[in-house]
């Protein structure tokens, strides 16, 4: 795409009459795997180029990250302009798990699970988990539920939103927090416990 500067209006993007959109010259387009060019690797879901890549282990353990943290559906040549904060955390922590030997480092994560399916949330938590395996520390701000009660410690603010928060009402664990009768947090948390306790 071409950015075209219009002064007072916004920038305007037009697709690029070489290439067409496609980035690449014909030369480069000619060469081809298994039927596909780069333009059409590029175009594939993480989903679908972890299946086209299984015989290649060292762009198929990369791409099985990213389906990992649950951007299965992205592609891969998807501008990471057009991706949610989010999705841009994510893919952060794909390339973090994919460096073997990262250790004693800490991650902070501002509600990472925003739009994730909760089947993507449950990826999450197992994959926050592998990185505290490795001596790692993970710092998550969020209000998805599922995130606060897998926490090994929880820093409680509120006890409202806006000018009537801003205060720590409790901190520990999440059975702890559940106990706390100030916390609305804990409320959540009783509640979420007892549904679990009942199935």
């Amino acid at each position: 795409m071409i950015a075209v500067e219009m002064h007072f209006l916004p920038t305007v993007y037009v697709t690029c009459d070489l290439c067409k959109g496609k980035r690449y010259n014909k030369e480069v387009l000619g060469i081809k795997y298994k039927k596909k060019n780069i333009y059409d690797i590029l175009s594939m879901s993480v989903e679908d180029a972890v299946k086209f890549f299984k015989d290649i282990p060292n762009v198929y353990d990369r791409i099985k990250t990213l389906e990992d943290v649950g951007l299965g559906y992205i592609t891969l040549g998807q501008p990471s302009t057009t991706l949610s904060g989010g999705e841009a955390q994510r893919v952060k922590i794909s390339s973090e798990l994919y460096r073997k030997n990262t250790t004693k480092t800490v991650y902070l994560l501002d509600e990472p699970t925003v739009g994730l399916h909760y089947e993507d949330v449950r990826k999450l938590i197992e994959i926050l988990n592998k990185l505290v395996d490795r001596e790692n520390s993970v710092i998550v701000i969020e209000h998805n539920m599922d995130i606060i009660k897998s926490s090994d410690y929880i820093v409680d603010v509120g006890p409202e939103g806006g000018d009537g928060g801003g205060k720590v009402v409790c901190s520990g664990t999440p059975e702890q927090i559940a106990q706390n009768k100030e916390s609305h947090t804990g409320k959540f948390i009783k509640r979420t416990l007892k549904k679990e306790k009942n199935i």
